[in-house]
């Protein structure tokens, strides 16, 4: 069974916010060999249906969503639960399942006391 990605991300009307997630989507997709799309909540295309129907199109019979959100809020609790029971009645003979959002990771607070640490070294504290 082919199993492909769905990076879903709120979506933006910054056109460079939404190019981020695309940039952050192509690198999976070459780190991985996996087919890898982007899809947004709102404010941005794709949807996530439409990124699921490409995916549909290549032969893909399992795919992952992963959030690229925070936290567990109100879009991942309600918003994404019911698009992805909306898609899975759909798209019947595909496996949907919906990753942990970012929150969690242990690598979060990597990043985090890097960010700072950046920060502080470039002199950008007053």
């Amino acid at each position: 069974m082919r199993t492909g990605i769905v990076i879903f991300a709120h979506g933006s009307p910054v056109e460079a916010a939404n190019d981020a997630v695309h940039a952050v989507t192509a690198e999976m997709s070459r780190r991985t060999s996996t087919a890898v799309e982007s899809a947004f909540l709102e404010c941005a295309r794709p949807t996530l249906g439409d990124a699921i129907e490409r995916l549909v199109k290549q032969g893909i019979e399992s795919i992952v969503v992963v959030p690229y959100f925070l936290t567990m809020g109100i879009h991942l609790r309600r918003d994404l639960p019911r698009i992805a029971n909306e898609l899975r009645n759909i798209y019947k003979h595909v496996s949907i399942t919906i990753a942990e959002p970012l929150d969690g990771h242990p690598a979060l607070v990597d990043i985090l006391v890097e960010r700072a640490k950046q920060t502080v070294d470039a002199g950008k504290t007053p």
